[in-house]
């Protein structure tokens, strides 16, 4: 899997911190993508329609001479070397991602981070305690309020 790093902060987080930074990368890069792709999609429909016909005769041809028991037993060893490629890419993109978000959060947040934790453990328990103390003490000291009596009100 990964190297844990040496900060607070765990490997999800910069990981998700990475892929943040490349989808904003890539979203500023949208809309040169779509004038491109609409381009080659016009293209690529124009030359389909002039090859459709040749391309569905070649491939009845192929499909009646085609064995297709060797193709099964062919895809289960294909499927597992791809399905281990896969995981190699995986783990190698996580890492990217990690590494990539570790920059874009910096050390200066972990430090940051680790003074408030170490703020919050110092001050926040005994702050608790006292002010838990002083509801107990002002509860036994206070006695009983007793009810005023009401005015009646003068009825005509």
């Amino acid at each position: 899997m990964t190297e844990q790093t040496k900060t607070r902060f765990p490997a999800p987080l910069y990981a998700a911190a990475g892929a943040g930074d490349i989808a904003v990368e890539q979203l500023r890069k949208l809309p040169a993508v779509i004038n491109d792709l609409s381009e080659r999609a016009a293209a690529s429909l124009r030359t389909y329609n002039e090859q459709a016909g040749t391309k569905a005769a070649e491939l009845r041809d192929k499909a009646s001479t085609t064995d297709f028991e060797a193709l099964r037993g062919n895809a289960a060893s294909v499927a597992t070397s791809f399905a281990q490629i896969a995981q190699d890419r995986a783990v190698a993109a996580y890492t990217a991602l990690v590494a990539r978000g570790e920059r874009v959060v910096g050390t200066g947040v972990v430090e940051a981070a680790d003074v408030v934790n170490a703020d919050i453990e110092k001050t926040e328990e005994p702050a608790a305690i006292e002010a838990a103390d002083k509801v107990v003490e002002t509860a036994d000291e206070k006695p009983a309020a007793t009810p005023k009596p009401r005015k009646r009100a003068a009825s005509k």
